[in-house]
């Protein structure tokens, strides 16, 4: 088969020199059948999230196996880095970063036609992408958001099994206490294993870490199982292709001033998803715990939520972060439900110097993409919104925004 190395030296040709997305290429050959193979051998090794990404698509004279993505040349480069380790090991071909394009489908009986520009590229999906660019944008252009303020967001639908929104992802950015449900993880992991203890004093402390956002718990939990590498190290071996790139080497200080443990908004994806389809061990606890009454930003006073709507989720809040990881259950008149998840990530360089109307601004930001997200999927279902309620509803009687990390 043709290496990927040579083949993309005779695309860059017919490139756009300087194009704003590039894509991940796998393998490029003249046979339409050993490419759908390939794709095959791939999807096995880098995971079910991304085999519902990977395209077979046509070039010039031949197909190629891409995974067309939102991001520029440096994240593609540390995906293809990643990737390449996991392909290698096996023995296939190294993937390479590569100009998005517009790939052509192989043919027209190809069960996986494609839009080059992104990953579910047509009507709501596209559409729901692009109105979040388009509001973030107008963001910086107000100067509501700053330079040194970087933005992630994940959307992605149970109901249709298609990623809605993909912006960002892969950037590793401070996790702040999102990295919360990943601590509980490792505990009960052990738990199942029957290496740890989870009776009424532990539960006790997970709801703090948890519901509450506790950070002495969640130091708790690391110092128990071996302090943060311990919890990075178990992590790593037992979920490292969910927590690609989650990096836990400080414990979460009293003062929630932490900035050196990080993960991406598709790291936070990738768990959600196992979390809702029940592949992890004690997902309905980590659920119930996530489920548990407490100020967020994807439903707490988010006047296009209906009231009810089920929630399940972490936020994380330090002096340069703001951030909200969750899946919302969506229902119809009929009682039909509507899972999708949705993660929204304002990552700061610096730490700001006005911490709460710092938090209280950018947690609005994610609350105003919870709404549109929340219009556009039941648009996508062909179903109505709840009548509006009081913008203050909240999911817990005394409110305000989750000011600890």
């Amino acid at each position: 088969m043709i290496g990927n190395a040579a083949i993309l030296l005779l695309f860059c040709a017919c490139l756009p020199a300087a194009a704003a997305d590039y894509h991940i290429s796998y393998l490029w050959h003249p046979d339409l059948a050993g490419v759908e193979a390939y794709k095959e051998k791939v999807a096995g090794l880098l995971g079910p999230d991304l085999a519902r990404r990977l395209r077979v698509v046509k070039g010039q004279d031949n197909y190629g196996l891409v995974y067309p993505r939102k991001g520029g040349l440096e994240s593609a480069k540390t995906v293809a880095s990643r990737h390449s380790r996991i392909l290698a090991a096996k023995g296939l071909e190294p993937a390479v970063p590569i100009a998005a394009s517009d790939w052509a489908p192989p043919g027209p009986a190809a069960p996986h036609a494609v839009s080059a520009a992104l990953p579910a590229a047509a009507g709501s999906e596209a559409a729901m992408e692009k109105r979040i660019e388009d509001y973030i944008k107008e963001l910086r252009k107000q100067g509501s958001l700053k330079h040194d303020e970087r933005t992630a967001w994940v959307v992605y639908d149970f109901a249709s099994g298609e990623k809605l929104v993909s912006i960002n992802e892969d950037i590793p950015l401070d996790a702040a206490s999102l990295i919360k449900p990943f601590i509980a993880l490792a505990w009960l992991h052990e738990a199942m294993a029957g290496r740890r203890r989870y009776g009424p004093p532990e539960q006790r402390r997970m709801e703090d870490m948890i519901r509450n956002s506790g950070n002495i718990s969640a130091s708790w939990f690391m110092r128990q199982l071996g302090g943060p590498s311990a919890v990075h190290r178990l992590l790593k071996k037992h979920y490292g292709g969910i927590l690609e790139d989650t990096r836990i080497v400080e414990y979460i200080p009293a003062n929630g001033r932490t900035f050196r443990n990080r993960a991406s908004a598709h790291d936070y994806s990738r768990f959600l998803y196992a979390l809702w389809r029940d592949e992890l061990p004690a997902s309905a606890e980590i659920k119930r715990l996530m489920g548990l009454p407490n100020p967020d930003r994807l439903y707490t006073s988010v006047p296009g939520v209906p009231a009810g709507t089920e929630v399940y989720d972490k936020t994380g809040t330090t002096s340069r972060l703001c951030g909200n990881m969750g899946v919302l259950v969506a229902r119809r008149p009929d009682g039909r439900s509507f899972p999708y998840i949705i993660v929204g990530v304002i990552d700061k360089a610096r730490s700001t110097r006005r911490y709460s109307s710092w938090m209280r601004s950018r947690g609005d930001i994610i609350r105003r993409v919870s709404e549109m997200v929340y219009e556009e999927i039941t648009e996508l279902h062909g179903f109505e919104r709840a009548a509006s309620f009081s913008a203050d509803r909240q999911k817990v009687s005394a409110g305000g925004d989750d000011g600890s990390s």
